[in-house]
């Protein structure tokens, strides 16, 4: 009788230990697949791009993509609001005057709302492959972005980007963003290419 416990038990030590080395994690579970956790965050991460929204951006980025905090990064990318000195020319400031005795157009300056910001079309997340590290990236998930870029007067065109994602603080951030280039995309995986310098 206690030979046949002592055989059970062994029995049942083997199975466990079987379980927990084929790829399964310590609660007898597979690992989840990272997928789609990896598209979701790379599709926000671009529209609040599109859309400037900093705050969101930088809290998607890596530490070492947004190079401080939060708040650093956001005041980084947010442009400043000119002052009226700088928006409005002195009482003596004389516009140069061309040979023919015209002066030149004022330069516009981008605005939020205004004719010199594109229209972005809806974001989608694709292709995601694993990625090595390379420099001073680590490993992780290459993802492509797409979307389209519409400048008033102008035709459509399409805008690809590949994005390292990995883990840092229990969530997926951002790394890195690279652009694709259409020619790039009947090479094999235009991600891990763009993704890996090469």
């Amino acid at each position: 009788m206690k030979r046949t416990a002592a055989v059970l038990i062994a029995t049942g030590v083997l199975a466990l230990a079987g379980c927990s080395s084929e790829g399964k994690g310590n609660d007898g579970k597979a690992p989840a697949d990272p997928t789609d956790a990896v598209l979701k965050v790379a599709r926000s991460y671009q529209e609040a791009k599109n859309r400037e929204d900093w705050r969101t951006v930088c809290g998607a980025r890596t530490t070492r993509l947004r190079g401080g905090s939060v708040a650093e990064c956001v005041k980084t990318n947010t442009p400043s609001s000119p002052t009226p000195e700088e928006s409005s020319p002195s009482p003596d400031f004389t516009p140069p005057t061309y040979a023919d005795g015209s002066t030149p157009q004022p330069r516009t300056r981008p605005s939020a709302s205004g004719p010199d910001r594109a229209d972005t079309g809806p974001v989608s997340a694709s292709d995601v492959v694993e990625v090595a590290a390379v420099e001073d990236h680590p490993a992780g998930y290459g993802v492509l972005v797409t979307y389209t870029v519409k400048w008033p007067g102008k035709e459509a065109t399409t805008t690809r980007h590949a994005l390292r994602l990995v883990q840092e603080g229990g969530a997926w951030r951002v790394d890195q963003n690279e652009d694709i280039q259409k020619g790039d995309m009947g090479h094999g995986s235009p991600v891990r290419t763009a993704l890996s310098g090469g």
